[in-house]
Protein backbone atom coordinates (compact mmCIF):
# COMPACT_ATOMS: atom_id res chain seq x y z
CA UNK A 1 0.00 0.00 0.00
CA UNK A 2 1.05 3.63 -0.86
CA UNK A 3 0.22 6.90 1.16
CA UNK A 4 0.22 10.47 0.48
CA UNK A 5 0.38 12.05 3.79
CA UNK A 6 -0.68 16.18 3.65
CA UNK A 7 -0.87 19.07 5.78
CA UNK A 8 -1.57 22.45 6.66
CA UNK A 9 -2.86 23.71 3.20
CA UNK A 10 -4.74 25.97 4.25
CA UNK A 11 -6.83 25.86 0.87
CA UNK A 12 -3.64 26.09 -0.90
CA UNK A 13 -3.09 22.77 -3.28
CA UNK A 14 0.33 22.98 -5.04
CA UNK A 15 0.13 21.23 -8.47
CA UNK A 16 3.50 19.18 -7.55
CA UNK A 17 1.00 17.71 -5.02
CA UNK A 18 -0.96 15.75 -8.16
CA UNK A 19 2.63 14.38 -9.08
CA UNK A 20 3.98 13.51 -6.06
CA UNK A 21 0.79 11.38 -5.05
CA UNK A 22 0.39 9.85 -8.82
CA UNK A 23 -0.83 5.92 -7.87
CA UNK A 24 -1.31 6.75 -3.96
CA UNK A 25 -3.43 4.19 -2.59
CA UNK A 26 -4.94 6.20 0.01
CA UNK A 27 -4.18 10.07 1.42
CA UNK A 28 -4.12 11.02 4.81
CA UNK A 29 -4.63 14.76 5.60
CA UNK A 30 -3.51 15.78 8.71
CA UNK A 31 -5.59 18.91 9.69
CA UNK A 32 -5.88 22.81 8.68
CA UNK A 33 -7.19 21.94 5.12
CA UNK A 34 -9.00 25.04 4.36
CA UNK A 35 -11.83 24.07 2.27
CA UNK A 36 -13.47 21.35 1.37
CA UNK A 37 -12.91 22.10 -2.14
CA UNK A 38 -9.83 20.86 -1.88
CA UNK A 39 -10.31 17.67 -0.07
CA UNK A 40 -12.42 16.88 -3.17
CA UNK A 41 -9.02 17.46 -5.41
CA UNK A 42 -7.63 15.09 -3.29
CA UNK A 43 -10.03 12.67 -3.98
CA UNK A 44 -9.52 12.53 -8.13
CA UNK A 45 -6.21 10.83 -7.06
CA UNK A 46 -7.60 8.89 -4.21
CA UNK A 47 -9.70 7.83 -1.23
CA UNK A 48 -8.82 10.56 1.55
CA UNK A 49 -9.35 9.74 4.89
CA UNK A 50 -8.99 13.60 7.11
CA UNK A 51 -9.05 15.29 10.07
CA UNK A 52 -10.11 19.01 10.94
CA UNK A 53 -7.07 21.13 12.56
CA UNK A 54 -7.26 24.03 14.69
CA UNK A 55 -7.89 26.95 11.92
CA UNK A 56 -10.50 24.84 9.70
CA UNK A 57 -13.69 26.41 10.21
CA UNK A 58 -17.18 24.97 11.30
CA UNK A 59 -18.41 22.92 7.77
CA UNK A 60 -15.29 21.02 8.02
CA UNK A 61 -15.50 20.48 11.82
CA UNK A 62 -19.04 19.32 11.34
CA UNK A 63 -18.06 16.99 8.91
CA UNK A 64 -14.56 15.53 10.04
CA UNK A 65 -13.35 14.02 13.34
CA UNK A 66 -10.30 15.85 15.61
CA UNK A 67 -8.67 12.10 15.52
CA UNK A 68 -9.33 8.81 12.97
CA UNK A 69 -7.79 5.31 14.30
CA UNK A 70 -7.18 3.59 10.79
CA UNK A 71 -6.33 -0.35 10.03
CA UNK A 72 -3.50 0.44 7.01
CA UNK A 73 -1.99 -3.61 5.99
CA UNK A 74 -2.95 -4.49 9.37
CA UNK A 75 -1.11 -1.34 11.34
CA UNK A 76 -2.93 0.38 13.46
CA UNK A 77 -2.87 3.89 12.31
CA UNK A 78 -4.00 7.02 13.96
CA UNK A 79 -4.26 10.61 12.21
CA UNK A 80 -4.42 13.95 14.34
CA UNK A 81 -3.55 17.18 13.68
CA UNK A 82 -1.87 17.07 16.84
CA UNK A 83 -2.81 21.32 17.95
CA UNK A 84 -4.75 19.29 21.29
CA UNK A 85 -1.44 18.66 22.72
CA UNK A 86 -0.20 22.03 22.05
CA UNK A 87 3.08 22.09 19.95
CA UNK A 88 2.69 18.00 19.13
CA UNK A 89 6.11 15.61 19.56
CA UNK A 90 6.45 12.43 18.71
CA UNK A 91 7.22 11.65 22.24
CA UNK A 92 3.81 12.93 23.39
CA UNK A 93 2.15 12.11 20.34
CA UNK A 94 3.12 8.23 21.59
CA UNK A 95 1.86 8.76 25.01
CA UNK A 96 -1.48 9.72 23.79
CA UNK A 97 -2.02 6.83 21.31
CA UNK A 98 -0.01 4.06 22.80
CA UNK A 99 -1.71 1.12 20.60
CA UNK A 100 -0.55 3.21 16.98
CA UNK A 101 1.81 1.57 14.99
CA UNK A 102 1.95 4.56 12.84
CA UNK A 103 0.60 8.38 13.53
CA UNK A 104 0.50 10.81 11.50
CA UNK A 105 0.37 14.67 12.60
CA UNK A 106 0.34 18.39 11.13
CA UNK A 107 0.32 21.83 13.57
CA UNK A 108 3.73 22.06 13.63
CA UNK A 109 4.38 23.10 9.87
CA UNK A 110 7.91 21.29 10.23
CA UNK A 111 8.72 18.04 8.49
CA UNK A 112 9.12 15.42 11.04
CA UNK A 113 10.00 11.60 10.63
CA UNK A 114 10.83 9.58 13.86
CA UNK A 115 11.09 6.12 15.19
CA UNK A 116 10.14 5.73 19.15
CA UNK A 117 10.19 2.54 20.47
CA UNK A 118 11.99 1.27 17.90
CA UNK A 119 8.22 -0.06 16.55
CA UNK A 120 6.38 3.34 15.90
CA UNK A 121 6.37 5.11 12.80
CA UNK A 122 5.53 8.87 13.65
CA UNK A 123 5.54 11.40 10.51
CA UNK A 124 4.58 14.96 9.88
CA UNK A 125 4.54 15.96 6.41
CA UNK A 126 5.34 19.49 7.52
CA UNK A 127 3.16 22.45 5.84
CA UNK A 128 2.17 21.70 2.17
CA UNK A 129 0.59 25.29 1.75
CA UNK A 130 2.55 28.18 2.49
CA UNK A 131 6.08 28.86 3.23
CA UNK A 132 6.03 29.51 7.19
CA UNK A 133 8.37 29.50 9.79
CA UNK A 134 11.59 29.12 7.52
CA UNK A 135 10.41 25.70 6.33
CA UNK A 136 9.04 25.37 2.74
CA UNK A 137 6.36 22.93 1.68
CA UNK A 138 6.60 19.22 1.57
CA UNK A 139 4.37 16.18 1.88
CA UNK A 140 5.77 12.28 2.43
CA UNK A 141 4.59 9.22 0.61
CA UNK A 142 4.64 6.22 2.75
CA UNK A 143 5.18 2.40 1.63
CA UNK A 144 3.77 -0.29 3.74
CA UNK A 145 4.66 -3.79 2.87
CA UNK A 146 3.92 -7.07 4.68
CA UNK A 147 6.70 -7.77 7.18
CA UNK A 148 8.49 -4.90 6.88
CA UNK A 149 8.65 -1.95 8.42
CA UNK A 150 6.98 1.34 6.76
CA UNK A 151 9.12 3.37 4.54
CA UNK A 152 8.59 7.01 4.34
CA UNK A 153 10.22 9.73 2.51
CA UNK A 154 9.31 13.25 2.88
CA UNK A 155 9.24 15.08 -0.33
CA UNK A 156 9.98 19.07 -0.17
CA UNK A 157 7.74 21.16 -2.67
CA UNK A 158 8.80 24.42 -4.94
CA UNK A 159 8.47 27.34 -2.58
CA UNK A 160 6.64 29.54 -4.86
CA UNK A 161 3.89 31.87 -3.52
Amino acid sequence: MRLGLISDTHGRLRPEVFAVFAGVDRILHCGDIGSIGLLHELETLAPVTAVYGNTDGLELRASLPQVVELDLDGLMAVVTHGDQFGSPTPLRLREAFPHAEIIGFGHTHKPVLELVDQTVTIVNPGSAGAARFGVGPSVAVMELEAGLPPRVRLVQLRAQR
